[in-house]
C-alpha cells in the first residue's frame, strides 16, 4: 500500500511544500507542509479529485482517507499497481491563494518470468533456442547459465540463447535469472537433452581357470542408454542359457560364466546400440593354468621318505673317524 500524508505544522510561518519523484515500495510518501491558515486541503491524481477534506471524489475502492487531524491529511492507495504511477497533487486553500505541490509516484514491480522454453532433447550436433521473457520495474536484466561443472560464467546475457551445433557435453540444466534489484532474482531451469549413439568405453579381456567363475564386461556410453547384445562366433547369446547369464544395465553389460569350461574359451562380441546408432567391441576369454606350489630342494637335499635312514647312516660313518681322533690325540 502507499499512503499520501499532508502533514499540519500550526507553528509554521508559512505555506512549505516538498516535492520530486517517489518510489513505491523503497521510497516515503510525500508530504506537503502548511500552517494554520489552510482552509481546504485535496489530493488529486493528474486532474482527477481523489479526496477534498474528508469528501472522497473518487470510485476507486483502493483509495481511502486515512487521517485528516490538526497535524496531517493523508490517504492511502491499497495494492498498488503499474496503473496508480504518475503524478499526484496536493492542493492547498489559503487565505490568500492556492498553492499546489506535486509528487510522481514511481512503482516498482518484482521481477517475474513470464515465459521460457520447454525441456527439450536433441540430437548432437543439431541447433537449438532457448528464450526467456520477463517483466519488471524497471526492465529486469536476463541472463543464462549452463548448471554444470566445467561451465565458466554466464553464456548468455539475453532473453534468448543460441547454440549452434549443440554436443553431449552441453547437456544438463540451463538457468534463467531475472533481477531488477527490487526483490531477489526469479530463476527458471530448462533441461537440455543431448543424444548420441553409443561409445563403448570399456571391454577387456579376462582369464579364468578351468571350473572358475568368469566374467566379461561391456560398458558403454549413450543417450538414449544403449542395449546390450553378446555373440560368440556370429551366434547371439540369449538369456537363459544354461551355466551363462547376462546382466544388463543403463550403462553396464556382463556376460557371466559359473563354471568355466573348455567350450567357453574365445572371442565374445559386445553390441551396444540405440536409436542412433550401434557399435561392438571383441572381447576374449581365454584360459589361466593353474600349478601346484611343491617346496623348492637343492643339491644334496634327500626326499622325506629316506631322511630317517639317511641321517642313520651319516652317523655311522662318523664313529671312526672320532676313535681316530682320540687315539691321536692322546
Amino acid at each position: 500500500q502507499v499512503v499520501l500524508a499532508l502533514p499540519r505544522r500550526p507553528d509554521s510561518d508559512g505555506p512549505h511544500f516538498l516535492s520530486g519523484p517517489w518510489t513505491y515500495p523503497s521510497g516515503f510518501p510525500p508530504r506537503c507542509t502548511i500552517d494554520n491558515r489552510v482552509t481546504r486541503v485535496a489530493w488529486l491524481n493528474r486532474s482527477t479529485i481523489l479526496y477534498a477534506g474528508n469528501d472522497k471524489w473518487c470510485l476507486d475502492p483502493r483509495v481511502v482517507l486515512l487521517s485528516n487531524t490538526q497535524t496531517q491529511y493523508s490517504i492511502e492507495i491499497q495494492n498498488v499497481d503499474v496503473y496508480d504511477e504518475g503524478p499526484y497533487t496536493c492542493s492547498v486553500q489559503t487565505d490568500n491563494h492556492p498553492k499546489t505541490s506535486r509528487v510522481h509516484l514511481i512503482v516498482q514491480v518484482s521481477p517475474k518470468i513470464v515465459e521460457i522454453s520447454s525441456d527439450i532433447s536433441i540430437n548432437e550436433g543439431n541447433n537449438i533456442s532457448l528464450t526467456c521473457i520477463a517483466t519488471g520495474r524497471p526492465e529486469p536484466t536476463v541472463t543464462w547459465r549452463h548448471i554444470s561443472p566445467k561451465a565458466v560464467g554466464f553464456v548468455s546475457e539475453d532473453e534468448y540463447l543460441e547454440i549452434q551445433g549443440i554436443t553431449r557435453e552441453q547437456s544438463g540444466d540451463y538457468e534463467c535469472s531475472a533481477s531488477n534489484d527490487v526483490a531477489a532474482p526469479v530463476v527458471r531451469r530448462v533441461k537440455v537433452t543431448v543424444n548420441y549413439p553409443p561409445y563403448i568405453s570399456e571391454a577387456k579381456g579376462t582369464g579364468v581357470p578351468v571350473g572358475q567363475k568368469g566374467t566379461l564386461q561391456c560398458e558403454a556410453s549413450a543417450v538414449p542408454s544403449a542395449e546390450f547384445q553378446w555373440y560368440k562366433d556370429d551366434k547371439r547369446l540369449v538369456e537363459g542359457k544354461k551355466g551363462v547369464k547376462v546382466e544388463n544395465r543403463p550403462f553396464l553389460s556382463k556376460l557371466i560364466f559359473f563354471n568355466v569350461s573348455e567350450h567357453d574359451y574365445g572371442n565374445y562380441t559386445c553390441v551396444a546400440s540405440n536409436k542412433l546408432g550401434h557399435t561392438n567391441a571383441s572381447i576374449t576369454l581365454f584360459e589361466v593354468k593353474t600349478t601346484a606350489l611343491t617346496p623348492w630342494k637343492g643339491p644334496g637335499a634327500v626326499s622325506e621318505v629316506n631322511n630317517g635312514t639317511s641321517r642313520r647312516a651319516g652317523c655311522i660313518w662318523l664313529l671312526p673317524l672320532l676313535v681316530l681322533h682320540l687315539l691321536l690325540k692322546f
